[in-house]
């Protein structure tokens, strides 16, 4: 038997929690017209959407090694693998808010900034989980699950303070108009639903 198993769901765990952040950037009821918004979610919504699906790929990768009996070298390029897709995905977020400008709506330009250098932080937050996985010893069992240990602890911190300048974003009118978006609807499958 494989010693690394539970460590490895403790990580899948605390990934699915990480990934619930991107989905933070979907928007609950619909509101008033305001044809500008619109135009600023749909851009916002068009471009998170396919990265939205590369985070929830990468989650799912490192759910299906947790599931399989997979050795510590098999472990570890898969999560690296997962971790440097997450970092991509949450720089294209950041470059996509960035490009759409401050939306139209007061304190729109803080809320803009706040979450664009949110996404940033967590882009750069797991470049470097990527370098922790990748620098693990996978010939010895226990130093490999111990260092899991590690990065499941930074994921769960990183899951509960990611999100905040997002929903300050998201916020009112932002919220309602990203709502009406189909690419923000469609990208609010939960990640981890099909992990048992």
């Amino acid at each position: 038997m494989e010693g690394t198993n539970p460590v490895n769901k403790k990580l899948a765990a605390a990934l699915s929690g990480g990934a619930v952040l991107v989905l933070a950037l979907t928007g609950c009821s619909s509101s008033d017209d305001n044809e500008k918004l619109d135009g600023w979610a749909k851009e916002v919504c068009d471009a998170v959407k396919p990265q939205a699906t590369k985070i929830e790929s990468a989650n799912a990768a490192i759910q299906k090694e947790t599931s399989d009996n997979s050795t510590p070298a098999e472990v570890q390029k898969t999560d690296a693998q997962a971790f440097q897709d997450m970092s991509d995905a949450y720089k294209a977020m950041g470059s996509a808010v960035q490009k759409a400008g401050a939306p139209d709506v007061e304190n729109g330009e803080k809320k803009q900034k706040d979450a664009v250098a949110e996404l940033n932080s967590l882009s750069s937050s797991y470049a470097s989980l990527k370098k922790q996985v990748e620098a693990l010893d996978t010939k010895d069992q226990a130093k490999f699950a111990d260092g899991l240990k590690d990065i499941a602890t930074e994921l769960n911190k990183l899951s509960k303070s990611g999100s905040n300048a997002l929903k300050t974003l998201e916020e009112g009118d932002v919220g309602q108009a990203m709502a009406k978006q189909a690419s923000c609807k469609s990208a609010s499958v939960t990640p981890s639903a099909a992990a048992g």
